[in-house]
């Protein structure tokens, strides 16, 4: 019983002496109940709006409160022309308008029927089914407070109009998400084992003493994927074309461009794995789980990131797939140019050479 109790002591001493097996025993229990209790959520919360309210009486600023109200809408701007419109859903700052007609009090009033129009981003088509569940579900609440008011029998008649996606097909949110998913993945994944591959079968030593410069070395470890993570985008996109019906509204070389920019993060991450680990079972244990998890959390095409807490949102800033996901919707389905998504090509160019940089420092001349 005492060599019993003298071994398991032993153990207890080498779990808490090692702090990778701490980490994964309390730490990862910790962060999956955090992400699937907070930011795994089909609800909607706190969706951008706007109004384009043309009566501006009481009736409308009854109806603009109680979407204010409501923790399901987040009232950003109020649009004064009709002009405003496309431009506000092109740059991405509203899930929804609700478009009040200047006739609205009179034709409920006489007509004792008036009608309001919501226009949706469908782009994300179960946003905007769901989104219209919560605007139809406010407005028959504010029907039925004013029919047990005056007793008379008004009627709100929603009206509604889906840009972009009229058809509401999934396709639209599946195949963005897919393309950043599996182009992370795979460029991450292979570059993961590219260098760490030649330390473990010793080969390393050779190509260190021979003339070829050790940033070439890198960069010719990262060509041949980038030319078959090309290729995976082709196939890609063909089939998103011919059998799921997906349109490419933009440029197609944009959308290559930027594609390109995304296959450079990933190559650049992956290298920087390789660069780190010691051997090919960490480097893919890294690339795995560190990008799989991430990628299908906080890109956006699962789950919305707005449902999520801040500090989960701030991180989600720092997925390279995130911004590519907003890219690719805005090329293949608003069908914008580079103007509208600037923004985020900065920023993916900016993630690329901070990872290329981090690689090339990471990497190692001499072995221990």
């Amino acid at each position: 019983m005492n060599q019993l109790i003298t071994f398991i002591r032993k153990e207890f001493y080498h779990v808490f002496r090692d702090s990778k097996t701490l980490l994964m025993l309390f730490g990862l229990p910790i962060v999956q109940i955090v992400l699937f209790g907070f930011a795994l959520s089909n609800e909607i919360r706190n969706a951008k709006i706007a109004v384009f309210d043309q009566t501006k009486d009481q009736t409308s600023q009854q109806i603009i409160n109680r979407f204010a109200a409501s923790r399901y809408f987040s009232l950003q701007n109020n649009i004064s022309s009709e002009s405003q419109i496309e431009a506000a859903f092109q740059e991405g700052k509203i899930k929804m308008l609700m478009i009040i007609p200047s006739n609205f009090e009179e034709d409920l009033t006489h007509s004792k029927k008036a009608s309001i129009q919501f226009i949706f981003d469908a782009s994300d088509p179960n946003t905007a089914s769901t989104l219209q569940g919560y605007a139809n579900s406010i407005i028959m609440s504010y029907q039925q407070d004013l029919l047990t008011n005056s007793n008379i029998p008004l009627q709100i008649i929603p009206q509604t109009r889906m840009l972009y996606n009229p058809e509401l097909k999934g396709a639209p949110t599946f195949v963005p998400g897919v393309m950043a998913l599996v182009l992370m993945l795979i460029c991450v994944l292979m570059t993961s084992i590219s260098i760490v591959k030649e330390k473990e079968q010793g080969t390393m030593e050779i190509l260190l003493v021979s003339p070829v410069n050790p940033f070439l070395l890198i960069i010719a470890k990262a060509v041949p994927y980038l030319a078959l993570s090309l290729v995976n985008l082709a196939v890609i996109l063909t089939l998103s074309v011919t059998l799921l019906d997906m349109p490419i509204n933009g440029s197609l070389l944009l959308l290559i461009a930027e594609s390109t920019l995304l296959i450079i993060t990933a190559l650049a991450l992956g290298l920087l794995i390789s660069n780190s680990t010691a051997s090919q079972q960490a480097a893919m244990l890294i690339a795995m789980m560190g990008m799989l998890v991430p990628t299908m959390l906080f890109t956006g095409f699962m789950f919305p990131i707005e449902n999520m807490p801040v500090p989960l949102q701030i991180i989600s800033h720092f997925i390279p797939s995130k911004w590519y996901y907003i890219i690719v919707k805005s090329i293949m389905i608003k069908g914008l140019g580079i103007a509208a998504i600037w923004k985020e090509t900065l920023i993916l160019l900016g993630m690329a050479l901070i990872l290329l940089f981090l690689s090339f420092k990471k990497f190692k001349t001499r072995l221990q």
